[in-house]
């Protein structure tokens, strides 16, 4: 039996998924991060080194494994494309390999298909889409410091400021101000200033309030209500020329990513902007996560008329 392996690396852990050559899914497994960009060479030799070492024994073998798709953040750089298929080589593997971007994989794993358009949200935001003739678009994803606008990061910033302009004046008293000191177990504008400041702080760690969002939201208060509204109409905003260039107004859109599966009050200010501008539009949620996607597209790499 030949079987493929589709991978889905993250910054935290990076799943596999193992099918074989039929499409059956015959193991889905998680290792560590598997990010050049944001983790050392050693750590991502490490991961692949696991990773591929699991591949084995699941396949009887890595010589059974005949085709792999990697997706992931950054491979658009060639400098990390080529240290990835470095490594993996190194590794023994010597089937096929393909690596894509992280949001390919994802589109093919929510919709189940390669057609359609898929909108992430997470500690990020980017949409992607495909037509029928193949042409793709992609809007977002350009990082932290000038965009990820509607993503956790940018929740969470708005969270932070929403403290310190209450804490001053410029707002008035918001559910927000407990729900962050609690969180961050502080008591004080100056203490929060130093977490914001830390060098010890990243942008996981202020994406890491944004499920404060829902909670705030659900006690009706109007600071929350207006970031979370903010944060829909940037993220439809993402969306829009992605169905009006690709033709998709009545495709189908994926909402993905732990701020649109998670916060109630986003989405459905996602789901209302979107109406009002393609109300042919067909908003769904994921199928099935990324590592299925990248199966998928391994299986259309082996046999390139399936699917």
């Amino acid at each position: 039996m030949r079987y493929v392996v589709g991978i889905d690396g993250g910054g935290t852990k990076t799943k596999a998924t193992v099918a074989d050559e039929t499409g059956n899914i015959v193991r889905s497994f998680a290792v560590g991060p598997l990010n050049l960009n944001g983790q050392d060479a050693g750590s991502v030799e490490q991961t692949l080194g696991h990773l591929l070492q699991i591949t084995t024994e699941v396949c009887g073998g890595l010589d059974h494994c005949v085709q792999m798709c990697l997706g992931a953040a950054g491979i658009s750089n060639p400098a990390v494309a080529e240290r990835l298929t470095t490594l993996i080589r190194s590794g023994g593997y010597r089937g096929g390999l393909d690596l894509v971007g992280d949001h390919e994989t994802a589109l093919c794993g929510a919709l189940d298909r390669s057609i359609g358009m898929i909108l992430i949200a997470g500690t990020g935001s980017i949409c992607f889409g495909r037509n029928a003739r193949g042409e793709t678009h992609r809007t977002g994803g350009f990082g932290h410091l000038i965009d990820d606008e509607g993503s956790g990061y940018f929740i969470g910033r708005e969270l932070l400021s929403a403290v310190v302009r209450a804490a001053d004046g410029r707002s008035g008293p918001t559910a927000i101000t407990e729900l962050v000191y609690a969180q961050l177990e502080i008591d004080s504008v100056r203490q929060l200033i130093g977490f914001v400041y830390s060098k010890d702080t990243n942008k996981k760690d202020i994406a890491a309030l944004a499920p404060l969002l829902s909670q705030a939201c659900e006690l009706g208060d109007s600071t929350a209500l207006a970031i979370a509204r903010r944060s829909a109409i940037a993220l439809a905003e993402l969306a829009a020329p992605v169905a009006s260039r690709l033709a998709l107004e009545e495709g189908e859109l994926a909402l993905a990513g732990s701020v649109l599966l998670r916060s109630a009050h986003v989405q459905a200010g996602v789901r209302e902007a979107l109406s009002e501008r393609f109300p042919r539009l067909t908003c769904t949620l994921p199928k099935h996560d990324a590592a299925y996607g990248a199966v998928m597209l391994a299986l259309r790499a082996l046999a390139p008329g399936r699917g």
